[in-house]
């Protein structure tokens, strides 16, 4: 039987969250099954030592996105999956109103109102970044999937 490494990474080191690793006790099995909260001690994290509070790790989010959709493949990956989202929703709302045949003629006006404002806010920004694009790509697959609904109701 193969032994288990003895150190454990802490957090995501290779985020940058943390970076430390601690080395586990040979006496880690000998520990009490249950539980007593007098060894339970709450501490503050004062100064650098390596730790985040929640905070500090929703401020760096925003930048691992960043570096996440750096790569041209995930980019147009998750600009397909956006456009199928979009494709499927379409889809739903237009089988669950066309079924019930209540209410849909707002529903028709609702989806309307959401194509024409999602793309007068993509087409009046100066620069396009890749959340406003995936938005366009659920857009895109939103009036398509409405216009493949209608084609199929026409046959």
């Amino acid at each position: 039987m193969a032994c288990a490494s003895k150190t454990i990474p802490i957090g995501f080191a290779n985020c940058g969250i943390y970076g430390e690793t601690r080395l586990l006790s040979p006496s880690y099995k000998n520990y009490p099954r249950r539980f007593s909260y007098k060894f339970l001690k709450v501490r503050a994290v004062q100064g650098n030592d390596g730790r985040r509070r929640l905070v500090d790790i929703i401020r760096i989010i925003p930048e691992l996105s960043r570096n996440y959709f750096r790569s041209r493949s995930r980019r147009a990956l998750f600009g397909g999956i956006s456009l199928l989202g979009g494709f499927y929703v379409a889809q739903t709302i237009s089988l669950s109103f066309g079924a019930l045949g209540v209410n849909d003629v707002i529903a028709a006006v609702v989806c309307v109102l959401l194509t024409e404002y999602v793309t007068k806010f993509y087409y009046s920004r100066p620069k396009v970044t890749f959340p406003f694009a995936l938005l366009n790509n659920f857009k895109m697959g939103f009036t398509y999937g409405l216009f493949i609904d209608a084609f199929k109701l026409a046959s």
